[in-house]
């Protein structure tokens, strides 16, 4: 059996368009006056015909909307992408059709269409419950509108995630307890909470680089904030299944699992990531990343707008191992040893064992909530001495 069977197979599909950048993004997103979708679905089809001529005779367990804004695309842009990839593949029984939607009211309207062109989840970037957080996070919706939105979404959809950042500015510990809290009384199957982190090349990378971005958390408090919401998320029915995702049992991101546990997925769209493991050799794909020269190479034909590496067997185990810890179930030692070739150092894992960083059972070994936060280190620790020990 491929490797990649372990997990199975999606399709991502990258939007690059938003109304506007928000400061702390660094995601390949674009803000336009204007869209011809047209020539978009056009393009999406063409890449999907691609893909599709290269995976003939997998079931497709997952679809994947993300960008930019997804929410900003027609219904029938939607309709007519799914309708292409019905075409092309069988999609599995359960199959999961997720997009990412922002909760402003025009994106709103559109949940009906969505949901009838065949979307079964959606995830809501709300980001924050705090008017004045919203603000200086560059959100263009309103407390007002994400609550009505999650109402509107949780009537459209089966399944339906919220994304809440936090370790915001002059945040306290107790204000995100009561944050939290009240995501948690909407009732939303999935949360994904992230701590809000200071990427290289976006306005708040700028203004950190320049001491003008005041009221960041010190690392302690971000650690307890972490801590916090694994409990809060836990008494709730929502605990971790990933280090900052949360669902009840079964409700769990089946796309971002196939990421996780190491599985196949195609990515479409521009600067869309991808993991193709074709005559049982594994290719990390990278899409162009501007919208306009992979619209025009996508439809011209005039050389592919995608790039492809081989994996080295090296590498594959390595990337196992960063994503199964992150993951609340760990990882398999055996089928790290199967990609990597060599097995991991017994002394390494009793090290980060007795130093509370892991939990070894059998085959399986998986982060402590101690060693989640040194998740990193431990890498480094496990990788490092797997080398040495030849």
């Amino acid at each position: 059996m491929e490797d990649w069977r372990h997990a199975g197979f999606g399709l991502y599909i990258h939007w690059p368009f938003c109304q506007s950048k928000c400061p702390y993004c660094d995601f390949n997103s674009h803000v336009a006056a204007r869209i011809d979708q047209s020539r978009w679905l056009q393009a999406f089809e063409a890449e999907i015909d691609r893909v599709g001529a290269l995976t003939q005779g997998r079931i497709l367990n997952t679809v994947f909307f993300g960008g930019g804004t997804p929410s900003l695309m027609e219904a029938t842009t939607v309709q007519g992408i799914l309708d292409r990839i019905r075409a092309t593949w069988t999609l599995a029984n359960d199959v999961e059709i997720t997009l990412e939607a922002n909760p402003g009211s025009v994106e709103a309207a559109r949940f009906e269409g969505y949901a009838k062109a065949g979307v079964n989840r959606v995830s809501l970037g709300i980001q924050s419950l705090d008017p004045e957080d919203l603000r200086r996070l560059g959100r263009m919706h309103t407390v007002e509108e994400a609550a009505k939105a999650i109402g509107i979404a949780q009537t459209a959809f089966q399944r339906v995630s919220i994304d809440l950042i936090y370790a915001r500015q002059n945040q306290s510990l107790a204000a995100w307890r009561d944050e939290l809290n009240r995501a948690l009384d909407f009732g939303t199957s999935h949360l994904s909470l992230y701590q809000l982190t200071i990427e290289d090349g976006t306005v708040f990378g700028q203004m950190h680089a320049k001491n003008l971005l005041r009221g960041l958390p010190e690392e302690d408090l971000a650690a307890d904030m972490f801590l916090l919401t694994q409990e809060i998320t836990r008494e709730a029915g929502l605990p971790a299944y990933e280090v900052s995702n949360h669902a009840r049992p079964g409700d769990e991101s089946r796309h971002n699992l196939i990421y996780w546990r190491m599985g196949d997925y195609a990515g479409i769209g521009p600067g869309a990531h991808g993991r193709l493991t074709l005559d049982s050799v594994r290719f990390a794909t990278e899409a162009e990343r501007q919208p306009t020269p992979w619209l025009d190479r996508t439809l011209t034909q005039s050389g592919s707008a995608e790039t492809t590496e081989r994996i080295s067997s090296e590498d594959r185990a390595a990337e196992y191992l960063m994503f199964a810890l992150r993951l609340k179930e760990g990882a398999s030692l055996s089928r790290f040893e199967g990609l990597a070739g060599a097995p991991l150092a017994p002394i390494a894992l009793g090290e980060m064992a007795s130093l509370g960083f892991l939990h070894l059972d059998g085959d399986s070994i998986r982060t402590t909530e101690t060693g989640v936060l040194m998740l990193n280190g431990i890498l480094r620790a496990l990788l490092a001495n797997r080398q040495s020990a030849g």
